[in-house]
């Protein structure tokens, strides 16, 4: 044949029998009923995973959702004592909850900013000073400051825990007072207006608040108007009453409440270190407060020397039993009322671990105060002064 012809193919099979064919349908049926097997297993399977997926999320979501979504943290009210507030030009609603919650008027700075973004009202609050019970709800707290009313513009700031010499020097800096008016003003107890138990001296009863001063206001008024303001809360904390309960004079009382404004940082440890304080003149122990140094020394530091410590001066507790004298500053409300009502508690010593926070601890014992002692001096090393 030629190059042209058709040439049968050599590997070509035979045609398959029948019982073969047979075989390969039967094999083809297993085959299909396997895969249809295997892909309802598959589902099966990729729904459990769907399933503990979903569950997985939504109780991580519910637990996250239950932080994201929770109510700020917010007083009750009604509050208690009082405090100035100062509004700086430029701050912002976030700048004056911080503001806020630092004087222990609002819980926390989101139910501030929450009050306020609820309240169309809240970008009208104008910078100055306002003078705020502590401890009162977000909403009241801004209604305060919306109200222009209550914006004290012009006016003496004399803030918690100032001696009657920074007293003086506010009325000078402020109000443009004369300093040696001021003091003859201070130095005249009857017309000062003191209470008895003040035994004459000023120091402890010029109470910290914002004064409004007119051009015609003398100095002998301003210093009366602020023993007056004392004399009112004292009446309306019911002091003279109350001081019994704490086994103390109302001059003691005072004494003590000074002690606590100078050494508290923040609302929760007024009440604290008043019991501290307590427990230690129950138990005769020496109160060993650096406030009290400070003032015997004349100095303003927070943490004293060893050569301060051995002053001779009835103010030095290091070196003298029980309470000093009288007051060393002017103590505001909330120290007054932690001294009649002091947090129950076991502790005879405290440290402040951290001055930027204010964060303080407690202990029972002096191997605990030791401990905590340690961690204030670490922080100091990582953080000089």
């Amino acid at each position: 044949m030629s190059q042209f012809g058709l040439i049968p193919a050599e590997d070509e099979a035979p045609a398959p029998s029948r019982h073969h064919r047979r075989r390969q349908k039967r094999r083809h049926r297993r085959s299909r009923h396997s895969s249809r097997f295997a892909v309802v297993i598959s589902l099966i399977v990729v729904a459990a995973v769907v399933v503990g997926v979903v569950v997985v999320a939504q109780t991580l979501l519910s637990q996250v959702g239950d932080r994201l979504f929770a109510a700020p943290e917010d007083y009750p009210g009604p509050g208690i004592g009082s405090v100035v507030v100062i509004v700086a030009e430029g701050d912002t609603l976030r700048d004056i909850g911080a503001t806020l919650v630092e004087s222990g008027v609002v819980a926390s700075q989101e139910a501030f900013t929450d009050a306020a973004a609820a309240n169309p009202d809240a970008i009208s609050v104008q910078p100055g000073s306002y003078e705020m019970p502590q401890q009162i709800p977000a909403a009241r707290a801004l209604e305060i400051l919306i109200d222009p009313a209550n914006r004290v513009v012009d006016g003496v700031i004399v803030r918690e825990g100032l001696r009657v010499e920074q007293v003086v020097s506010a009325y000078e800096r402020q109000a443009g007072m004369d300093p040696a008016a001021l003091e003859a003003a201070l130095a005249d107890s009857r017309a000062l207006g003191l209470p008895p138990y003040a035994d004459g001296e000023p120091e402890g009863f010029l109470f910290p608040a914002t004064y409004e001063v007119q051009p015609s206001t003398t100095e002998a008024a301003a210093m009366a108007a602020m023993t007056a303001k004392f004399t009112e809360v004292a009446e309306r904390l019911s002091l003279e009453e109350r001081a019994a309960d704490v086994g103390l004079t109302p001059r003691e009382v005072v004494t003590v409440a000074s002690i606590v404004q100078a050494e508290a940082r923040l609302p929760e440890d007024f009440g604290k270190i008043a019991q501290v304080i307590y427990n230690r003149l129950a138990d005769g122990q020496p109160l060993q407060m650096d406030s009290t140094v400070a003032y015997a020394n004349g100095v303003y530091t927070v943490f004293t020397t060893d050569e301060q410590r051995a002053i001779d001066s009835p103010y030095n507790t290091y070196a003298n039993p029980g309470l000093p004298p009288g007051p060393i500053n002017s103590p505001g409300e909330q120290a007054l009322e932690a001294t009649l009502s002091p947090t129950p508690g076991p502790w005879r010593y405290f440290v402040t671990v951290n001055l930027d926070t204010g964060e303080t601890r407690y202990a029972e014992t002096f191997a605990e105060h030791e401990q905590n002692v340690a961690v204030l001096q670490r922080w100091l090393a990582e953080n000089p002064r």
